[in-house]
This record gives C-alpha cells, sequence and structure tokens, in this order.
C-alpha cells in the first residue's frame, strides 16, 4: 500500500503546484523510485479516462473517505497495469467495485469504437494537440526581481533570448531552448510548451511564478494604483492574488477569500514563497463577508474569478466535465450572478474584473448582461484591451468591450473576462456607453505596457 500512498501524495503535490514529476518523486522517501515514477507517470497517461471511469461508475461517491488521487492510481494498475500490489482494505475495495469499474470500461470502448485500452488515448489527440500549441508562460515576480534580471539568469543556463514577440505566430514557432518576451504583458515570458521549470531556482524561490497568459489578464486589467485596497475574492491557489501584490509594489492591502481550508494552505505557501506582504487571508465564502464592514470600507477594487465550469481549460478531457449538462450551467450561472452582484454592492468599489475559464455564454456574457440590467445605471463595462483579438460573444450591446482567450487564436487557455467601473453620477447606462467617450483607465484605451511602464519597480538581482 505504500507504493500507492506515495504516487496518491504526488499526484496531489503536482496539482497544487509543489513541484514538477522528477522533484516529487525523488524528494517523497519512497526507496523504489523507478516503480513510482512509472506508476505516476502512466496514472497521469491515462488521467482523463481515469476521471471519466471514476465518474461513471460513481467510485467516489460512493466511497466518501477514498481520496481522487488514490483512486486514479489505484484504478489504474487494477484496470490498465499490471494488477494490484496491495492487501488489505484497498485491495477489498478495489474487488467491490471491480465488475462496476469494468463494465464502464467496456462501455467507454464502445462509445470509442475501440477495442483495446491503449486506443482510448487517441480520443484524447485533439485535446493534447491544443494543449501542445501553449507555450509555457512565465511570469517575473517583481516583488523580487525585474525581466531584465530573469532574462539574463536564463541566458546563463544556455537558453536563447529572441526578444520581444512581435506576433502571436512567433509564440507558436517556438523550440528548443528558446524564448520570447510576450507581446502583450510587459512581465511575461514565452518559451515552448514542453518546458519544465518546477526545478529551476528561479521557481522555487518565487522569483518566476508559471501562470498561463490568460490567467494574468483579470489582475493584469484591474490594475489596482499601489496603496489601495482589494479584494480578491475567490482567491485559491493563489497565483493572481501573487500578481495583484507586485501590481500595487506590496503597498496597500489584499483581502483574499476562499472557502476551502487545504486550498487556503496552499495558497498561503505560494504567497509566502513570491514575498507577499499586506495580503490578509481567509478562509471564508465571500458571500458571507459584510460590505458594510468598516474593514472592507476602503475596498476600491475587486478581482472574481467564481467556480465555474472549467471548460476552458485544454489540459481538461472532452467529455462531461467540458460539455456541462445544461442544469449544470443554469447552477453555476445563478451561483455567479449571486457572488458578482454582492461584489459590486461594496460601497467603495470603482473597478471589478469579472474573469472565468468557461467557454459557456451562460457563464460569461450572459451573467454580466443579468447583473448590469439589475444595477440600471450604476455601473458599466470598459472596453478593456483594445487590440486583444478575441472579443465577447455578440450576447447584448457592448458585449464586445469584454475578453475572450482561446487556444487556436490568443495561444492561451479559454477565459474569459469582464472589466466594469461605477458610473459617474449622471453617466449613461452600462451597455450603451461608446467606450471612446470615456478618458482613459488603467488598462482602458491604450495598450497594457503603458500603465506598467509608468510604474516605478524596486528590483531585487538574481544572483
Amino acid at each position: 500500500m505504500a507504493l500507492y500512498s506515495a504516487a496518491a501524495a504526488v499526484l496531489a503535490g503536482l496539482e497544487r503546484g509543489e513541484g514538477g514529476l522528477k522533484s516529487l518523486v525523488y524528494n517523497s522517501g519512497f526507496p523504489h523510485v523507478r516503480q513510482l515514477y512509472a506508476l505516476v507517470s502512466e496514472t497521469l497517461r491515462y488521467a482523463s479516462v481515469l476521471e471519466k471511469l471514476l465518474d461513471g461508475a460513481a467510485l467516489l461517491q460512493a466511497e466518501k473517505k477514498l481520496a481522487p488521487q488514490l483512486a486514479k492510481v489505484l484504478v489504474y494498475d487494477l484496470l490498465f497495469g499490471k494488477g494490484l500490489k496491495c492487501g488489505g482494505r484497498w485491495k477489498a475495495l478495489a474487488r467491490r467495485h471491480r465488475a462496476r469499474l469494468e463494465a464502464e470500461l467496456a462501455r467507454m470502448k464502445v462509445r470509442h469504437k475501440v477495442s483495446r485500452n491503449e486506443d482510448l488515448l487517441t480520443s484524447e489527440k485533439a485535446v493534447s494537440a491544443a494543449a501542445s500549441q501553449v507555450p509555457r508562460y512565465v511570469r517575473v515576480n517583481t516583488l523580487k526581481t525585474c525581466v531584465d534580471d530573469v532574462i539574463n539568469f536564463f541566458k546563463r543556463q544556455g537558453y536563447a533570448y529572441l526578444g520581444k514577440a512581435a506576433s502571436v505566430e512567433e509564440l507558436k514557432a517556438l523550440s528548443g531552448k528558446k524564448f520570447l518576451l510576450d507581446l502583450h504583458l510587459p512581465e511575461l515570458l514565452v518559451f515552448p510548451s514542453h518546458t519544465d521549470l518546477h526545478d529551476n531556482l528561479l521557481y522555487t524561490s518565487g522569483h518566476i511564478i508559471l501562470q498561463d497568459k490568460a490567467s494574468c489578464l483579470p489582475a493584469f486589467l484591474l490594475s489596482p494604483a499601489a496603496g489601495s485596497h482589494v479584494i480578491d475574492a475567490c482567491a485559491a491557489p493563489g497565483n493572481k492574488t501573487s500578481y495583484l501584490a507586485a501590481i500595487l509594489k506590496n503597498k496597500g492591502q489584499i483581502f483574499a477569500f476562499d472557502v476551502d481550508p487545504k486550498r487556503v494552505a496552499t495558497m498561503n505557501t505560494l504567497l509566502t514563497r513570491a514575498g507577499v506582504t499586506g495580503c490578509q487571508l481567509a478562509q471564508q465564502d465571500f458571500l458571507t463577508v459584510d460590505p458594510r464592514d468598516p474593514r472592507y470600507s476602503r475596498v476600491t477594487h475587486i478581482l472574481l474569478d467564481p467556480s465555474c465550469s472549467g471548460s476552458g481549460m485544454v489540459t481538461r478531457g472532452p467529455g462531461e466535465e467540458a460539455a456541462p449538462s445544461a442544469e449544470r450551467l443554469q447552477a453555476l450561472a445563478g451561483f455567479q450572478r449571486r457572488v458578482l452582484n454582492h461584489a459590486l454592492s461594496f460601497p467603495a468599489l470603482q473597478r471589478l474584473v469579472y474573469s472565468t475559464c468557461s467557454l459557456h455564454q451562460e457563464e460569461n456574457e450572459d451573467v454580466v448582461k443579468a447583473v448590469l440590467q439589475e444595477w440600471g445605471s450604476a455601473f458599466r463595462l470598459v472596453t478593456a484591451f483594445p487590440s486583444w483579438p478575441c472579443r465577447g460573444l455578440a450576447a447584448f450591446s457592448g458585449s464586445e468591450s469584454c475578453l475572450r482567450a482561446s487556444p487556436a487564436e490568443t495561444l492561451t487557455h479559454g477565459f474569459f473576462v469582464a472589466v466594469l467601473e461605477r458610473c459617474k453620477e449622471g453617466a449613461a447606462a452600462p451597455s450603451s456607453l461608446p467606450a471612446a467617450a470615456e478618458s482613459p483607465q488603467p488598462g482602458e484605451g491604450m495598450e497594457p505596457g503603458a500603465a506598467s511602464k509608468k510604474r516605478k519597480k524596486k528590483k531585487q538581482q538574481v544572483k
């Protein structure tokens, strides 16, 4: 059983971003590292298939004390490996559910019109192809260093720096040990998709953050001035929070909320490593936070990235998770409308960014439209990042002010971002106000590099 416990721990560490596969395996303390590495690697290879098997057989619902990571390695060895190498309660559990798991595996083969287990992986090729196009994005953590020093560090490690990218096509053409400065975000470096930097000194010391480009957009477009009070409403695992702290230059106050204690603990580790100060973490459902609490009387900016279907994540397998039922989408959209309404009720709020990693209009444009209608002329949509190629769907007048991202058009995960601002007294209704009628705000009506160039950076030399 020690093998499966160790493998489950490695999978959990990977999910929490605690390191790369090799480092987690070799630091696990398990005596047979090759055996452990092989089991985890194969489990990861079959990950999307295993997730569907677990869902179809309802194994986690039947065995509520069974961790998902442990379930994956047990089911992999039971159905795809060389058979379980353990006894005791877990072998008894596997035997108890074996018939149901095998029946679900047979149904999967029929649906995919394949006869071999290995052939199930071919149905994931489209997703793998999309994932392979998305580069490795590296955000320079300006709380600890600066872009030039990080570039020089990688050059000393044998990487070739090609300068600032001029187009998305240049990012797509990256290969080998070459990297570029992103064409949109001034603190983002771009490496080929296969680049693994989890063991790199810059990552382990918090000088760089491995964060998809689309995930950087919400904090970048919120763009709070140093000294601002900011809420990150659904903050874990903390990458966006750490970017907010860098934009604030650790001056001001961030209130970061998440309801899951494990995710809060992970976020605390990440923020400490990134050198973030002036951030209050709270294990609390944001919907239970009182906007009238004096602690939040100076909150002018809110980043809201609520739970969603996750359908824009290219590492997901196709199927139910990528195409949730209408009932599931309706439930998510209802929650998202409630939490967005709650965020807009903070009395000093001036600017809010709403984002999801979903592709579905129900969770994106429809949520923004419904909430703006409820608030009348109090808030308006901002046309942020005018040169961004992917705009919101034509769901309502003004929805083109929103941003979308996708592997095909922006070489990122699928994402949606909307920027809302409080209207000045007597301003026009949110959806009808032309973007050009307002003077530019940070991230509005100008290229996103401009606001960043005005910031005075405090640099710490990379050794």
